[in-house]
């Protein structure tokens, strides 16, 4: 088969590793053939949070349902479903739940060596 074709429910939900109800489902990655992005659905249910953290890498953000903050150096930014988001390599970040209901968000990472694929 060329490519990949997958409803996101048929990928397993694991928890975030260092995250409180946070999960994650890895979409695509280089085991798909992907040589550029991975593309991963977080799922942070309400209360959960990924603290600060940072790495070389960026993340292209987009909102599918919930409410969120989300803290870029000691910016605050609340984001709602249909909203996207930029954070640029090196930044310091977190993730809370600020709703009633699951926060689900789309988030892309560049396929390079120092991007795991399960990461934050």
């Amino acid at each position: 088969m060329v490519g990949k074709i997958i409803h996101y429910t048929q990928v397993p939900r694991v928890p975030v590793t260092n995250a409180h109800k946070t999960w994650i489902r890895v979409l695509i990655s280089k085991d798909d053939g992907a040589i550029t992005y991975i593309m991963r659905i977080f799922e942070i249910e309400p209360e959960g949070y990924i603290p600060r953290h940072k790495h070389p890498w960026e993340h292209e953000i987009f909102v599918l349902e919930g409410e969120g903050l989300i803290t870029m150096d000691e910016e605050e930014h609340m984001v709602r479903a249909g909203m996207a988001v930029f954070i640029p390599p090196n930044v310091l970040h977190s993730y809370r739940n600020v709703g009633d209901g699951v926060w689900k968000f789309i988030c892309t990472i560049p396929l390079f060596p120092t991007a795991p694929e399960e990461g934050k």
